[in-house]
């Protein structure tokens, strides 16, 4: 059984390092909630801290300058293949949706992303693995 997130010490929010605000955009999500983000700068990085944190969730950009998002997502389901994944592209044709089908990828976002597309994906995420309601 998963637990409830109420359980939890405390809820991590792993996502790719980018050029523009994203961060600070997921921020403002974030920390009304008291949901931590932590920012890898590239796949190995990815892999490190979720070896070292317990991560909720990741968003991954597909279209990152450092890492491509498919190979960042492979490279975690090599080790953590429950952990839900998002991706973000600017690309979501057909080719790519079928590649993020394979990897059991939790939803794919189109760039520049609609913050509240994203926050109801987290939302539709959260509630189904685990049984919280924190980004409702």
């Amino acid at each position: 059984m998963v637990p409830n997130l109420s359980q939890l010490d405390e809820v991590n929010v792993l996502t790719s390092q980018a050029g523009w605000a994203w961060p600070e955009a997921l921020r403002h999500i974030f920390r009304p909630r008291g949901v931590n983000l932590l920012v890898a700068e590239n796949a190995a990085d990815f892999v490190n801290i979720i070896r070292n944190k317990r991560i909720h969730t990741t968003i991954v950009d597909m279209d990152s300058e450092r890492s491509d998002g498919l190979v960042v997502i492979k490279i975690i389901r090599m080790k953590y293949p429950l952990l839900p994944c998002i991706l973000l592209t600017n690309t979501a044709g057909e080719s790519l949706l079928e590649k993020a089908l394979r990897l059991d990828v939790f939803s794919v976002i189109d760039k520049p992303v609609d913050m509240s597309i994203l926050r109801q994906q987290l939302n539709r995420l959260f509630i189904k693995k685990y049984h919280s309601d924190i980004f409702s």
